[in-house]
């Protein structure tokens, strides 16, 4: 029962079927299953449609139906969580952001939902988030974690920006970064210094996690 219905929303997405992902998540949330699975499914299927669309087989508007489709289950889902009233320990604030240049928002929003769950306290600044904004968001809200997201290749040097103008401000250490994105692999992260890379929302978590030494 439960891998058929997560199997269900999982199409629902991909399918970008707004009425039938907000509908399956009716049926699971009826059913008693895990909302939090439900969501883990939804990113699942946001996760293949990145890579459809990075090796061409997608485009813009599918990504942004397939989003349409996750949105209209999502308040369902987070519904049924808050009525579990699942008490769970602050895990962090996370500043998440798609960097100066980059206006893609599917993967990030992902992400941050994601880190929500989780427990993390999420500041979600957008897309194309300048150097100077990702910073004086982190202090404002005293963050433990800066998290950016580049959907392009030629976007990617932001994330290097904001790492090296962290340096030249004496705050590199007060924050731990986290890079992801299409094009990002874990030997960019390690070429500008970042403290961690996820290629997908699950992985996001369990790195921010794992950062800030939260089992």
């Amino acid at each position: 029962m439960t891998d058929e219905v997560l199997g269900k929303l999982r199409e629902a997405v991909l399918n970008m079927d707004e009425e039938g992902a907000e509908q399956t998540a009716r049926e699971l949330v009826g059913a008693g299953l895990d909302p939090v699975e439900g969501i883990k499914s939804m990113a699942s299927a946001m996760t293949e449609m990145g890579e459809k669309f990075e090796r061409g087989e997608a485009y813009v508007p599918e990504l942004l139906l397939a989003s349409d489709a996750l949105k209209r289950a999502m308040p369902v889902l987070e519904a049924e969580i808050n009525k579990r009233n699942v008490q769970r320990e602050k895990l962090g604030t996370v500043v998440v952001g798609t960097v100066k240049g980059d206006v893609h928002e599917v993967g990030k929003d992902i992400v941050a939902m994601m880190l929500g769950v989780a427990g993390f306290d999420v500041i979600d600044l957008g897309a194309d988030v300048s150097t100077s904004d990702f910073i004086a968001a982190a202090q404002s809200h005293e963050a433990d974690v800066i998290a950016m997201s580049s959907l392009m290749s030629t976007t990617m040097a932001g994330q290097r920006e904001v790492i090296a103008f962290l340096n030249e401000l004496g705050l590199r250490d007060r924050y731990k970064v986290l890079v992801g994105g299409g094009p990002v692999k874990q030997a960019w992260a390690d070429e500008i210094g970042a403290d961690g890379y996820a290629q997908d929302a699950i992985e996001a978590v369990k790195s921010a996690k794992k950062l800030l030494a939260k089992n």
